[in-house]
């Protein structure tokens, strides 16, 4: 099967094309390079030893859309392109709506022209908003996230919910990532922002590498055993081959789920960065700055689910993201 990766050259999405190649699925990439890079492609060819095609353009262009669809006989589509910064899109929400959901809108437009109706999408946890109970559910309620990125997954979701109702041929599954951290174990892929990293451990891993000075740790006075934000930190890997276990569910599964991908446990800012200490042998200074607006105590998921009907688990422990994220910083670093 050929499947279609938008957002493939971004974070989790070159992570899942390694996954979907070392499986045996043929990829084809769509990318914008608004925050992917081409090098990317080389790097995930070299991890698998296989080739996959890459096509540069928007999802919100038709034109771009026709030319991968005409062109190669697209079984599936992992949805992965949209802005991902819950503190950027409070500060620009038009533009996450208009990327986030009028995108989705656009592809799946596209994908129904074709007959082409089977779709994982790249969901998230901040769709719970403050969430009521822990640890987190499929169940548990999903109606207020705390800002626009939370909300444009949730308007797609609601998106897809109806399409399926409507049309009971797709097979769509929605999935509510919790806190992807970490690299690739090869060291050849990872998280490397452009601009201030948004997330926990490209922060820590650039203090431990010395280029920046220190950390801000966003609140210490949450009701939580250290006062600092606890979250589910899942490792990359993790998270791509529960897109690969989601593909192969799929295939005899019809209309809409929706599932969590996480570990399952909650690990709080202080305790990470403890145990990155651990594994690296290298200190990280930090300062303590107000809460972030948008911001939860706590949150963690429930993975039952995943585990029970895909069979699939998180297996990779903190150690093993800690250590493989100061690989990833690593080699950055070598090639600067």
């Amino acid at each position: 099967m050929i499947v279609l990766v938008t957002g493939g050259l971004g974070y989790i999405g070159s992570h899942a094309c390694v996954a979907l190649l070392e499986a045996g699925y043929d990829v084809v990439v769509l990318d914008n390079l608004a925050t992917g890079k081409e090098e990317v492609v080389t790097r995930i060819e070299k991890i698998t030893g296989r080739r996959l095609v890459l096509v540069i353009g928007d999802i919100r262009d038709r034109s771009i859309l026709n030319k991968v669809f005409d062109n190669h006989d697209i079984g599936a589509v992992l949805h992965f392109a949209g802005l991902k910064s819950p503190s950027e899109s409070l500060l620009m929400p038009l533009a996450y709506f208009d990327c986030n959901v009028t995108g989705s809108i656009t592809l799946l437009e596209e994908m129904q022209k074709r007959d082409i109706k089977t779709l994982v999408f790249s969901s998230s946890a901040t769709v719970y908003g403050l969430p009521e109970e822990m640890p987190v559910t499929e169940s548990c309620r999903a109606e207020s996230p705390t800002n626009p990125y939370g909300k444009s997954k949730l308007m797609v979701e609601q998106v897809l919910r109806d399409l399926t109702a409507t049309e009971s041929e797709w097979r769509v599954a929605c999935l509510r990532y919790f806190n992807p951290v970490s690299a690739h174990r090869s060291g050849l892929l990872g998280e490397d922002p452009v601009t201030a990293p948004n997330n926990l451990m490209p922060y820590v891993t650039r203090v431990a590498a010395g280029r920046l000075s220190e950390l801000t740790v966003f609140g210490d006075d949450y009701p939580t055993s250290d006062g600092t934000g606890v979250r589910d930190y899942i490792h990359v890997q993790d998270l791509a081959e529960g897109h690969v276990a989601t593909l192969r569910y799929l295939t005899s599964a019809e209309g809409f789920s929706v599932f969590n991908l996480g570990t399952g446990r909650g690990i709080s800012v202080l305790e990470l960065i403890r145990k990155f200490e651990e594994v690296s042998g290298k200190p990280i200074p930090y300062t303590v700055g107000p809460r972030r607006q948008g911001d939860v105590a706590e949150c963690w998921a429930d993975p039952a689910k995943a585990q029970r009907l895909m069979g699939w688990q998180a297996l990779l422990t903190i150690d093993d993201m800690c250590r493989d994220a100061w690989q990833w910083e690593q080699n950055c670093q070598s090639h600067v």
